[in-house]
């Protein structure tokens, strides 16, 4: 369901207005090797395969609004792979700096080489010097790569630098001009992923990556498309970066018994078919649920419960368009970076095809812009309380019901 409401956006990648984009969004590009053997091809069948989903990535990202792209193709560990990998590797660069070379003047795209050159073929550290002199104008665009790249390598290199030009006096600032991403408007990773369901950073920029936010996806490099992209970068919206300070975002100040009480009133009004009852309660429901203004809550409490009504008969439609006017208000009133009508597929595609906690996770994450890690412990409880309403257990339900909205709280508050 969840690939569903994005896949039908693949054509054109956009994102909701108002959502919070990376500047710069760093990868590793991991799982080529896998994806290869998984399919009995060698492995640079695999890296090619890489390579080619790259080149859709970076200009899917700038398609996004994101500035700055790195990816991580070769690290200093790479040369103990066969010397058959890596020669195939390394033509595999010679054919990917030649082919994107037009691509990077006709977007204004400036190329920029992190690692060491002493190693790589004179051939490849020529085209790269050379597109990194004849793209140093361009400013729209950084595209990062990282080719005999390592972080301890980074450093150690800076540091060097630092006292072969005699530096008497260093401090974070000085010492940022003698690293790989000197001059670069955007050098701090906004967002880094990884792709084959690794874990860790691997020591990718990590003077860069102090206040980066982690993502990680355990489909192969070849596998990861614009639309995983776009999700990727929708998850990085929803998260609270407060960088040691204070939060910026409105705060939710429901408060939690009470919110559950009147949804646990609604669920019997909805099974007892009785219509004003349900709407009183919607509409009082929205109002303490979104902080709602009286006049706000009534419209928006009157969509709520002719989406109930209408889901309970199963009229999809309807009850699709009604939680879009709900929704409408809740994310103009609320100021939050999502789509009324994808809020609106998923909790119906929810209604209609069973209670998960999947559904529940993406549905919490996507309503109240957080993350769908942090939102799985309400999930799991808002799972729990609708799996007892179904089977009338309201003792149990009004239990989890409460623990689902002190979950959602100390989450979103």
């Amino acid at each position: 369901m969840r690939d569903l409401c994005y896949d039908l956006l693949a054509v054109k990648i956009v994102l909701p207005e108002g959502t919070a984009k990376p500047n710069h969004v760093a990868m590793i590009l991991d799982g080529n090797r896998r994806w290869a053997r998984a399919r009995n091809l060698p492995p640079w069948e695999g890296h090619k395969a890489g390579y080619e989903a790259v080149r859709r990535l970076a200009r899917a990202s700038r398609q996004l609004g994101v500035h700055t792209f790195t990816v991580w193709a070769f690290s200093t560990e790479n040369w103990e792979r066969s010397e058959v990998e890596v020669k195939e590797i390394m033509r595999l660069l010679s054919y990917a700096l030649n082919e994107m070379e037009p691509e990077l003047h006709q977007q204004k795209v400036r190329l920029v080489h992190l690692g060491r050159k002493d190693r790589l073929p004179q051939e490849a550290v020529g085209h790269i010097a050379k597109l990194e002199n004849d793209t140093r104008k361009y400013t729209d665009h950084v595209f990062n790569i990282a080719i005999d790249y390592g972080g301890h390598d980074e450093i150690i290199r800076a540091v060097n630098r630092v006292l072969e030009n005699g530096e008497k006096v260093i401090n974070a600032k000085t010492f940022e001009k003698y690293l790989d991403t000197a001059d670069q408007p955007y050098p701090f990773v906004d967002l880094f992923i990884r792709t084959s369901g690794e874990q860790r950073t691997s020591g990718l920029l990590p003077w860069q990556m102090d206040y980066a936010e982690y993502y990680f996806e355990t489909e192969h490099l070849p596998d990861f498309t614009p639309v995983k992209l776009r999700e990727a970068i929708l998850d990085f919206s929803r998260r609270r970066r407060r960088f040691g300070a204070n939060d910026v975002e409105k705060h939710l100040e429901f408060r939690p018994k009470v919110v559950a009480d009147l949804e646990l009133q609604w669920h019997h009004a909805l099974q007892a078919k009785a219509g004003e009852r349900l709407r009183d309660l919607a509409i009082r429901y929205v109002k303490e649920h979104y902080g709602l203004s009286k006049e706000l809550a009534k419209e928006a409490g009157i969509h709520m419960a002719k989406a109930l009504i209408s889901g309970q008969k199963q009229d999809w439609v309807e009850a699709k368009k009604s939680l879009e006017g709900l929704y409408a208000i809740v994310q103009k009133t609320l100021k939050l970076a999502f789509e009324p009508k994808i809020i609106a597929n998923i909790e119906v595609d929810l209604w209609r095809d069973g209670q998960d906690e999947e559904s529940w996770r993406f549905l919490l994450a996507e309503k109240f812009r957080v993350s769908t890690f942090q939102a799985a412990r309400a999930a799991h409880l808002a799972y729990l309380a609708n799996r007892e309403i179904t089977l009338k257990n309201w003792s149990r339900a009004r239990d989890y019901m409460e623990r689902f909205y002190q979950a959602l709280k100390e989450r979103v508050a």
